[in-house]
């Protein structure tokens, strides 16, 4: 029986797998292009997740992260003026950085520092970031998978 730890990151590793399978053969016009009200892409998307990702893992469980080689606001929220490859590069190298961490803390290890409310009180140690990375991963990878049904009509995306 494997342990909770490795069962935790099989979970989060399985939703990012969903995240760039949903994606996998898209062009970068229908990466960039917003297809619901909202106004995000699904470029826009997985930087996001990238920032997700290196916003709990580094700078919450511990305290500081590396800057990145962009200003944070030269875009809108959830839009991007990077291309897919510096885009996927950043969100896997983020997810990396990521299981580095995971790897090197305890899960009841307590975070450096705190998220912003709400969920400053919900956040106790590494397991409950965790947690949150999935939720957060997941439901993403469903807005992702809404997009590519609008973008060219295909379902059921994931790997296999």
């Amino acid at each position: 029986m494997a342990d909770e730890k490795s069962t935790l990151l099989s979970f989060l590793h399985a939703q990012r797998a969903v995240v760039l399978a949903i994606l996998d053969g898209l062009g970068e016009a229908a990466l960039t292009t917003a297809v619901l009200p909202s106004g995000w892409t699904p470029l826009g998307m997985v930087e996001h997740l990238g920032y997700a990702e290196r916003h709990w893992f580094q700078e919450i469980v511990t305290g500081s992260a590396d800057p990145v080689s962009w200003p944070d606001d030269d875009h809108e929220p959830l839009r991007t003026p990077r291309s897919p490859e510096v885009v996927f590069a950043f969100y896997r190298d983020q997810c990396r950085r990521s299981d580095e961490i995971f790897a090197a803390t305890p899960l009841s290890a307590p975070p450096k520092l705190r998220h912003s409310s709400p969920l400053a009180d919900e956040i106790a140690d590494l397991r409950g970031v965790v947690l949150h990375m999935i939720e957060e991963t997941a439901r993403h990878a469903g807005h992702l998978d809404v997009a590519r049904e609008l973008i060219d009509g295909r379902t059921g995306l994931g790997p296999r």
